[in-house]
């Protein structure tokens, strides 16, 4: 079993064509993310063991398939990030982009620190603990163009945590799965009283993964 950096690296399954030939020269840090995520991010539970083999397909590529909605040089606050999904997976493709990862357990904040000091991100990806809901009124990440989240609330509940993190015009992505439009649509007149004027959902990451990905996108106004 090989070991690399310290980690157990052999139970990460082959990259997928579309990452070399999508991001040649930043699919070596994605590769390196994922022994992350299937070794210590594994051992310590922040991924379940049953995840590893399906790894790119469920997380990584589910989570660089929304970065055709980041512009160049934006900067986003990833709420919820956990083992740093999508937030850090999107910092390892897009050198361009300046990332805060939002995360409340301590143990999961290590993991991050570790994994952001190894890859050599430090200078434009920050690790800050807290929930979202605290932040912004702790002024610690400030208002940002771009929110994005991946599994952590029901539409209602994210969109109340994270409108106070946006700049006016931001934009709230939620990476959601077969349900995304029902959800948009019982959660719209909380969306419309918090002051989300653009709600809509979208399909990102076609080539890179089947089904593409569904995002709910609420723009703040």
């Amino acid at each position: 079993m090989a070991v690399e950096g310290g980690f157990v690296a052999a139970e990460l399954p082959p990259t997928p064509a579309v990452v070399t030939d999508r991001w040649p020269a930043q699919a070596h840090l994605v590769e390196r993310y994922g022994r992350w995520l299937v070794g210590p991010g594994v051992e310590r539970g922040l991924i379940g063991p049953r995840e590893a083999p399906r790894l790119w397909d469920r997380h990584l590529l589910n989570s660089v398939a929304i970065e055709e909605l980041l512009p160049m040089g934006s900067r986003l606050v990833d709420v919820g990030t956990g083992a740093g999904l999508p937030g850090l997976a999107l910092a390892c493709v897009r050198p361009d982009l300046r990332v805060d990862l939002v995360e409340s357990l301590q143990r999961r904040v290590t993991f991050l620190d570790e994994v952001v000091a190894d890859l050599g991100l430090a200078d434009r990806v920050q690790v800050v603990r807290g929930r979202a809901e605290e932040i912004a009124t702790r002024r610690v990440v400030g208002g940002t163009a771009f929110v994005t989240a991946r599994a952590v609330a029901p539409l209602d509940r994210l969109a109340q945590w994270t409108y106070a993190l946006l700049a006016s015009g931001g934009e709230l992505l939620a990476i959601k799965g077969d349900n995304a439009a029902r959800e948009l649509t019982e959660h719209a007149a909380t969306l419309a009283r918090l002051g989300f004027t653009s709600r809509n959902v979208v399909e990102c990451g076609h080539g890179i993964t089947d089904p593409p990905v569904r995002v709910i996108r609420l723009r703040k106004r």
